[in-house]
Formats: structure tokens, sequence, C-alpha cells
């Protein structure tokens, strides 16, 4: 049986491509933590997670001191095991984001070899439910863009062929649902508009703010209270048409499971990094589809279209380009949706180069 035979991992820093803010915060950097493992058959993987700018260093250190120390001579093929071995060892610092940051590396990294080894790309072997999603765009949507920008990044959208974007709300309420209404205005009732409050709000105040979106329909209010409201969540679903959307900020499974007992989740947002790799996403995605529930993953497109192909119940995939500065290629567009990659692994073309002239010492 094959066996790991040796782990790495490293810290590389990746500029963001433009300006990017939302209610809370600005997204500074992307340090992007990789582990690359090599086993004894020959066959390497590499594998990834990421922060928006602080805590990649920490991340960096529990991979080297005591996740990694653990691999050598693991089945690489096991990923459950290996999964639940090294969160067993690191129990005490679970649940949380740095170390479901950790083993999401680990994790990618040994579905990279396992596909590779297999000569077939993440999206079969994850499940191979279709070969294309369609997109929607943030990029046009930050909440520093005035709204005659947001109109025309939407009507760009929509004349390219994507079915939606998203707008960024965290203003005042008025200027919220007025700029939601103008992008409405422009692009007319069949285009999906997604709003997003990056966890900004009270419960009341989000009921509130939703009665103000309502009229110009969004298709989902995206992380409206901090991800730890369970609460606050289940009130505002009981109260708006809209569906909530949540998931980006939740760091396992049991966390996903309670929102879905409470009905405080309509969209289910799981990002494959934050809940600890593809693993565990695979289990949130197949959770939702028994609740008959859509998955939309959050940020991480290059790694996440080939996890909606996958599985039958994706609806979106989010467009931020972000790796474009140390891959050799990005994800594939056609009539407004992504296609599945078509090369073993996880269908990402890593600039070797461009990633060592951005490594972090």
């Amino acid at each position: 049986m094959p066996r790991i035979t040796q782990a790495t991992a490293s810290l590389v820093d990746v500029a963001v491509e433009t300006v990017r803010t939302d209610a809370v915060q600005s997204f500074v950097k992307q340090e992007t933590v990789f582990v690359e493992i090599s086993v004894d058959d020959g066959g390497t993987g590499t594998g990834y997670a990421y922060t928006i700018g602080t805590g990649g260093r920490a991340v960096l250190a529990l991979l080297r001191d005591s996740l990694l120390p653990r691999l050598t001579g693991a089945d690489p093929r096991r990923v459950e095991a290996v999964w639940l071995d090294l969160f067993a060892a690191n129990r005490s610092t679970t649940t949380g984001a740095i170390t479901s940051l950790a083993l999401a590396a680990v994790d990618t990294a040994l579905w990279d070899w396992r596909c590779r080894a297999a000569g077939v790309p993440l999206w079969v072997l994850a499940g191979g439910a279709k070969d294309r999603v369609p997109l929607y765009d943030t990029e046009g949507g930050w909440l520093h863009l005035e709204t005659d920008e947001l109109v025309a990044g939407a009507r760009a959208a929509q004349a390219a062929g994507w079915p939606g974007v998203k707008i960024k709300v965290g203003r005042s309420p008025v200027a919220d649902a007025e700029r939601l209404a103008a992008v409405r205005a422009a692009v007319g009732p069949e285009f999906d508009i997604m709003v997003d409050a990056n966890q900004s709000l009270t419960a009341p105040e989000a009921i509130r703010r939703a009665r103000l979106l309502e009229p110009s329909d969004p298709y989902w209010f995206e992380e409206p209270l901090p991800a730890d409201d369970i609460s606050g969540h289940a009130a505002l679903a009981a109260a708006t048409s809209v569906p909530v959307a949540v998931g980006e900020s939740m760091y396992s499974v049991t966390q996903f499971a309670e929102y879905i007992r409470r009905g405080a989740v309509g969209i289910v947002q799981a990002d494959v990094a934050r809940v600890g790799g593809i693993t565990p996403w695979l289990k949130i995605a197949h959770l939702a589809q028994a609740h008959n529930l859509l998955v939309c993953p959050h940020f991480l497109m290059e790694l996440h279209v080939s996890l909606c192909c996958a599985v039958p119940n994706s609806r979106y995939l989010e467009h931020i380009p972000q790796l474009r500065a140390i891959t050799r290629r990005e994800i594939e567009v056609r009539d407004g949706h992504a296609l599945a990659p078509d090369v073993p692994g996880l269908g990402i073309d890593w600039d070797r180069d461009a990633i060592d002239d951005r490594r972090v010492q």
C-alpha cells in the first residue's frame, strides 16, 4: 500500500487583484498556505488554504509543529482516517478557524494525490454530478463602489451571459435599498441579485433591512448576522421571503447541521478551506441535499468549481479571481457557466516560479 514519505508546508502572499470592501473589513491580501505531500509510489499532491490578510503564520505553525509530523507513513488513500487522526491530535484547538484551515491544506493535498493516482479530475472522483455550474459576479458589487458603478458592473455581467451578481450592503438602510433598486431596474426581473451584509447586523435590524430590500427581489440575503447567532438567523428566516445564506464563517459539519435543524439557513455556503477540506465539505453538501437545500460555496472558485460539479445540489459558483498571479490557467467560462477542469487532480495549474517569488520566509 502507498505511504506518505514527506510533507511540507509554506506560506505565500498574493496581493489582491482589486480593492475589495464590505460592511466590516477590507481584503488586505491572500495569505496562501500550501501543503505538499510526496508518496512512495512517486506521486505528489498539492493542497492549500487561505486567509484574507491575517492568521496565515499561525496556520503554518500548526501545520509544521503538530500536523505534518503525523503524516509520515500514513496511507494517503484513507482521507477519512488521516483527517480524523489530525483532528483528534489537536482536539484542544478545535473547532475553529486556524485548525480547520490547517486541516484543509492537508486534506486538499491528499485529494490532489488521490485524483492524480486514479487519473481522474476531482469533480469526477468526488461524485461527477455535472460538468458545469452557473457563475455570479462579486467583483462589481463591493461596498465602496457608487451606485452607477454597481449598475455598470451588473449590466456588464448580464451582457456577458452571466445569470447573477452580488451587491454588498452596509450603508444606511435607505441607501442600501436605493442601490439595490437601481441595479434591479437596470437588469430587469429575470436576473439574480444576491445581497451580502458580512455579519454586520443585529437580528432586529436584519429583519428591518430585509423588508426594505424585498421589493427588489434579492436571490438571497447573505451573512446578515454574526455566524454564532443561530437564533437570530432563525428569526430572520421566519420573517422574510428572501432565502438566508450562511456558511463562509462556519468551521464544522456540526454547525451546518444545527443551522439546518433550526431552520436558520436557506442557502448553504460552505467554504472548503474554512470547514477543513474536501472531506468535510462533501459531507456538508450531502447533508444539505438530504434537506433539499442548495449549496453555493464562498470564494475559492478555482477549487469550488470542481466541488460544485461533484454534487447535484450546487446552484452557483462565486466569481472572484484571486489566483491568477500564481497559476498558469484560469477556470474556463462558457455561456455564463464555469466548466469543470478535465485534468487529474484539483484542476489548478500552479505556476511554481511565481509561487516561489512570493514565498514568505
